[in-house]
């Protein structure tokens, strides 16, 4: 077993077609990260076992063009083996990281390390501290108003 939080298990990720999950970094910020599925031999964060399990890599959840994420809570668009920027459409191998189209063409995005044993896959990169699934939680409750209109 690797040393590192247990965030999912491959079956998941290729279910789901992606997971979301917040890590604090070591600047002590929080940020979003997605695993998604990976088909190459090896990933660029290493992400992908050596058996037949089938692949993961893990990536920063933000477009390198602009903040834009790419799981808005409804999972990371792909196709082809590409993560798509829903707001420009620039595409991003998903084991890579790399970009050779759109607004962010000759960018990669920033790698998050895991490993895969056993099917499970482990948050193993010493500059993350695995924190919860899902979003970063910035205590929103919903926007506030002072207006006496309702709906």
């Amino acid at each position: 077993m690797p040393d590192g939080a247990r965030l999912t298990t491959v079956e998941a990720v290729r279910e789901d077609g992606s997971v979301l999950f917040t890590a604090t970094n070591s600047f002590d910020m929080d940020e979003e990260i997605v695993v998604v599925p990976c088909e190459d031999e090896v990933a660029a964060d290493g992400g992908v076992p050596a058996d037949d399990e089938g692949g993961v890599a893990a990536w920063i959840n933000r477009c390198t063009h602009e903040a834009q994420r790419f799981d808005t809570g409804r999972g990371v668009p792909m196709r082809d083996g590409e993560i798509v920027c829903p707001k420009h459409g620039s595409m991003f191998d998903a084991c890579s990281g790399d970009c050779d189209n759109g607004e962010a063409a000759g960018t990669t995005l920033p790698d998050v390390a895991v490993a895969v044993a056993d099917g499970a896959v482990f948050l193993v990169d010493d500059e993350y501290t695995f924190e919860h699934e899902g979003q970063i939680d910035d205590g929103d409750d919903g926007p506030s108003s002072t207006s006496h209109v309702g709906f």
